[in-house]
């Protein structure tokens, strides 16, 4: 890359790449151009970007960011596009490098990276913290984070068990009319849990650290009156715990351990009860060695349409006419 005053030229020499930052018919280009008033020119390997040197070094940036998802599947190309582009506006566009970070590789091997300057945050949290809350709709990764990262914790012996729990907030009322003994009738809501699981681990390995009781997969009532020492624990879905279960989950943290609580305070099912997660994040507010991740729209990670679904729920919510 060659630097003027006010003039960048990045060599792109892959043609798949150049198409990708490029855009079809040049859209993304013409986007970059009117969301910070820059003058960008492809040219067969290169790209020149000329304007205020401010916004033209903020657009290089953005560019090279841009390059690190090239590789990405399919499905996640264009929302972590759209994010970067809205994030650029208001701070730093993130090194590419910390864009190609990697915290795990799953069975097929996918690698699984932080894709938004949120979920930067929550990996950086999660490694130096006991205990971190992330708070925001679905689909933004904060439960598939988190299992990558305990199993990521597992696999370097930092802890000696993986503990993953969920509440089952509709089993006292639908138990009864499920086939099958006590866990088969509470394993559907623990399944997105193993389906993570699966995902980052081969079936045979899984089962293994089942067998010696390295992974445990269990309803939050699982786990009053035990102390989890060396341990990695992620509470998911905890929207749906009441104040006296997350308090009872909070105290059952051991030496060496640490734990990770993830939810949605907008899809809360307890019916009567003020959600645990809310109380809790008032309660713990500035205590020392908790930290708190809020996501939003941004950092979906999973097909473009849910992104815009949270929006529109959103403005619902807020009073504001769909649009």
């Amino acid at each position: 890359m060659s630097l003027t005053a006010s003039q960048i030229t990045i060599l792109i020499p892959d043609p798949d790449e150049m198409m990708f930052v490029a855009g079809d018919n040049e859209a993304h280009i013409d986007r970059l151009e009117r969301e910070f008033s820059v003058k960008i020119v492809s040219r067969g390997a290169e790209l020149r970007i000329s304007g205020e040197p401010a916004a033209v070094a903020r657009v290089g940036d953005l560019v090279g960011a841009i390059r690190t998802l090239a590789a990405r599947e399919q499905s996640l190309r264009k929302p972590a596009l759209e994010r970067l582009i809205e994030d650029a506006k208001d701070a730093p566009v993130a090194a590419p490098a910390e864009m190609r970070e990697v915290v795990a590789t799953t069975v097929r091997g996918k690698r699984i990276s932080p894709q938004s300057p949120n979920q930067r945050t929550y990996v950086e949290a999660i490694r130096k913290h006991d205990l971190v809350f992330a708070i925001g709709p679905a689909g933004t990764g904060k439960s598939y984070l988190a299992v990558a990262m305990g199993v990521a914790a597992l696999r370097d012996r930092k802890v000696s068990r993986l503990i993953l729990t969920r509440p089952a907030v509709e089993a006292g009322e639908r138990l009864g009319f499920l086939p099958g003994d006590l866990q088969e009738k509470i394993d559907p809501y623990l399944r997105p849990l193993y389906d993570a699981l699966y995902e980052l681990m081969p079936s045979e390995r899984f089962a293994r650290a089942q067998e010696r009781g390295e992974i445990e997969v269990a309803p939050l009532a699982y786990m009053r009156g035990r102390s989890l020492n060396e341990a990695f624990i992620i509470l998911d879905e905890a929207q749906n715990t009441t104040p006296q279960q997350m308090k009872m989950f909070l105290t059952r943290l051991g030496f060496g351990s640490q734990a990770v609580v993830t939810g949605d305070v907008t899809q809360i099912d307890l019916a009567g009860d003020r959600s645990g997660l809310v109380v809790a994040r008032e309660i713990l507010q500035g205590v020392e060695g908790i930290a708190t991740v809020d996501f939003d729209d941004r950092d979906v990670v999973r097909h473009e349409l849910v992104a815009r679904i949270v929006r529109a729920y959103d403005r619902y919510e807020k009073g504001a006419t769909p649009k």
